[in-house]
């Protein structure tokens, strides 16, 4: 039997409107952690993305 990992990362609004992007992949714990953190810092339009390895989620636009 395999396990696949699976990665995330996230997008999201800064308090001053600035779009980021995660430079890092997060575990399932560590992408909760994550969110719960950027909540806390006023951050908005938080998306959560699944990567793969290797990836990092992009901003649009």
């Amino acid at each position: 039997m395999t396990t696949t990992m699976q990665s995330y990362g996230f997008t999201w609004t800064e308090p001053d409107g600035t779009r980021r992007a995660s430079a890092v992949a997060y575990d399932r714990v560590s992408a909760d952690r994550r969110r719960t953190e950027l909540e806390a810092a006023g951050a908005t339009d938080i998306d959560e993305v699944a990567v793969k390895p290797g990836e990092l989620p992009t901003l649009e636009g």
